[in-house]
């Protein structure tokens, strides 16, 4: 099963933006970010949501729980 942090990785690469670019996509510092990708922090509800929002993607699809992309 796929985990968050390398989903998230590949939702990124897949739009071209860096780590610090998608940072600020969400309105958090690099770091922040970086430490998702790192497995080392996660996002609050909020940000979970705000990452799935973003890429137009379910929460279930984020986390790994399902391989739909689309939300219902």
């Amino acid at each position: 099963m796929i985990k968050f942090h390398e989903r998230l990785r590949l939702l990124r690469k897949e739009r071209g933006l860096t780590q610090k670019e998608m940072a600020a996509e969400l309105g958090i510092g690099y770091r922040a970010y970086q430490c998702y990708e790192l497995q080392q922090r996660y996002p609050d509800i909020r940000g979970l949501t705000a990452i799935a929002n973003f890429f137009g993607v379910s929460v279930d699809y984020l986390l790994g729980l399902s391989n739909v992309r689309e939300r219902r």
